[in-house]
């Protein structure tokens, strides 16, 4: 599933965070937002960065942001209808489920909020694109400004917690956007390390940050996504810092059986935001399947 991944310069920064200070009204989670793509950025070669928000047929985006609480890994859902199926309209998912058979309910895909910014009514979501397989990345490839997409959302669990050591970040280009949100919330003189696994070096990106981080790209080459052991390796040697440390790590779901039981062993689980954003080989759906059989397939900071 590929939750997108980050572009450099123009992060939301600290006019982000207070965007969570709004409160607006709040509407059933059913009816997702219908947002306009207002225009579409390539930030790398694998990498479409989709700006949403008002059009002529759009609406929702004030109950969307009344959601919004300024997690570093807030998400939402990019909804896909069915072609020549009668929704209803305003779309409510509760009532497709009621009333069409499941093979035309929508499709949906998750992403993290790259930026959410009140004042422009702009929603960023960046999408990491891959050849024609599935169904969010072909369409971020061709979409044009003027397109309408479903959006349901935001939620949320993590962001660093002030008062600690050292913050660890471990993720693949589908985590890059919680990654760089991330460290946009550090705050000054916050210590943080940081692990992503790319393709190449085309695939690194700009990460502006208040804290002091060190980042490390490390790239697979020709391997295929999530066949690697690289970040398992380089957190593995890494010279675990003294104190207390926060980690966030998500991404393939690989990880789940390598850095996890690793990083577990040395922080507490308040403190440990764990999560498999894809599965090598799954559509979503088959994805959905495998992870609601695992255990602990997600850890949410003080869970």
């Amino acid at each position: 599933m590929g939750r997108g991944a980050i572009g450099g310069g123009g992060g939301c920064g600290r006019r982000g965070l207070v965007a969570h200070l709004v409160r607006l009204p709040i509407v059933s989670t059913s009816r997702p937002a219908h947002l306009t793509v207002l225009d579409v950025r390539e930030v790398t070669p694998h990498l479409k960065r989709l700006v949403l928000g008002d059009g002529e047929v759009a609406r929702g985006f004030d109950e969307l942001a009344g959601r919004w609480s300024g997690w570093a890994d807030s998400y939402v859902k990019l909804v896909f209808l069915a072609d020549g199926v009668d929704y209803p309209d305003p779309l409510d998912l509760d009532e497709v489920r009621a009333t069409l058979p499941n093979e035309v309910w929508p499709v949906l895909r998750t992403y993290t909020v790259r930026r959410l910014d009140l004042e422009a009514r702009e929603l960023w979501i960046d999408v990491v694109v891959h050849g024609d397989e599935g169904v969010a990345g072909p369409w971020a490839a061709q979409v044009r400004p003027g397109a309408t997409i479903h959006v349901r959302g935001p939620s949320g669990a993590y962001s660093p917690r002030e008062g600690v050591d050292h913050h660890l970040l471990v993720g693949d280009e589908s985590a890059l956007p919680a990654l760089a949100v991330a460290l946009e919330h550090l705050p000054e003189g916050a210590r943080a390390t940081l692990f992503c696994e790319v393709d190449d070096a085309r695939d690194e990106i700009d990460l502006p940050t208040a804290g002091e981080v060190t980042v490390h790209w490390l790239h697979r080459g020709d391997a295929p996504a999530g066949s690697t052991s690289l970040l398992d390796d380089a957190v593995r040697a890494w010279d675990w810092p003294e104190g207390r440390v926060q980690a966030f790590v998500h991404g393939e779901s690989g990880l789940l059986k390598t850095v996890r039981p690793y990083v577990r062993e040395r922080v507490e689980r308040a403190d440990l935001s764990v999560s498999a954003y894809w599965r090598r080989g799954e559509t979503e759906e088959g994805f959905r399947r495998w992870k609601s059989s695992q255990d602990e397939a997600i850890i949410r900071p003080g869970g």
